[in-house]
């Protein structure tokens, strides 16, 4: 764009918008001063459906834990401090959960690569900014276009299905909370599993469990075969992101070896970033910042979308 004094690079040459994606400076400004009061939630069914089965298999572990297990055992303060411990864990997991589903990893505005737009950007003659042909929009440093949540996302590390969203620059911190609370819960399950094992054994399976023998021990497997699992998952992902952290250095980036353009932070200024502040206590609150807001939806090319 000779006019302009910049130049725009794109992976498609066609026009800025298209008659159908059109910008709005003015309703983009009301809709960004109203984005605090609405929700992040992407519609893909297989997202949906590994998020609920998530929830799902977290209910399992914990009925398990304080039906078959706790309940049952005739030492109060063991089955009271482990059944706390457990619910806890259980309820920090599920909610960081929810906030990293629910939370706007840094998805860049659709269709703000327009000529009134970039010529507020006041651009140095000859400087190169690019637009991502997908969602028309211009494209910052470190931006990766999702072609699940069809939206660019500041420093998107990846998409998870299991919380139905990507992991970016607004919701990183909620994912490694969720990794580390959902480890650390199936490290105590299965703790409590050997443990059980260990009680009916010596008990003859004699009133170790308000359940019959067979289904006892079909639930305590099921429940040590997803804890192996759950474990193993969760704490690989879990020191992926601290290296991914400390490196200032995403997933995606990693794999593309791109050579960094950016400034790298040094490893505590990367995780004061993600968790904010020096550290604290709060770094481990999924609740921090947390508000009632209301679910909204809105109209898009390939169906409906709830979204900031």
């Amino acid at each position: 764009m000779p006019s302009s004094g910049h130049r725009l690079r794109d992976v498609e040459h066609h026009p800025l918008l298209t008659e159908n994606d059109t910008y709005d400076s003015a309703s983009s400004s009301s809709s960004e001063a109203d984005v605090a009061d609405r929700v992040w939630f992407i519609r893909d069914g297989c997202g949906m459906i590994c998020a609920v089965v998530t929830w799902l298999l977290v209910v399992y572990a914990d009925f398990v834990v304080t039906f078959v297990m706790l309940l049952p055992s005739e030492d109060f303060w063991y089955s009271v401090v482990n059944g706390v411990v457990f619910n806890c864990l259980a309820v920090l997991a599920l909610s960081s959960h929810l906030r990293t589903m629910l939370t706007d990893p840094g998805a860049v505005p659709k269709g703000n690569a327009t000529k009134e737009y970039m010529a507020s950007l006041q651009l140095k003659p000859g400087e190169v900014i690019y637009k991502c042909p997908k969602c028309c929009c211009v494209k910052p440093e470190r931006a990766h276009h999702c072609s699940i949540c069809k939206r660019c996302i500041r420093k998107m590390d990846h998409h998870c299905p299991w919380v139905n969203n990507c992991v970016g620059e607004k919701n990183q911190r909620f994912f490694v909370l969720f990794t580390m609370y959902v480890a650390l819960a199936s490290v105590h399950a299965l703790v409590l599993c050997g443990l059980q094992f260990v009680a009916c054994v010596r008990g003859q399976w004699t009133e170790c469990s308000d359940f019959s023998p067979p289904v006892t021990v079909i639930l305590l497997i099921f429940l040590c075969l997803e804890g192996l699992l759950f474990f193993t998952f969760t704490a690989v992902m879990f020191g992926t992101q601290i290296h991914s952290i400390c490196n200032d250095e995403t997933e995606i980036e990693r794999l593309k070896s791109e050579k960094p353009t950016w400034e790298r932070r040094l490893r505590w200024e990367g995780m004061k970033s993600v968790f904010g502040g020096p550290p604290s206590l709060l770094w481990m609150n999924p609740f921090v910042g947390f508000r009632f807001r209301r679910l909204q939806t809105r109209p898009r090319k390939g169906g409906p979308e709830f979204s900031v």
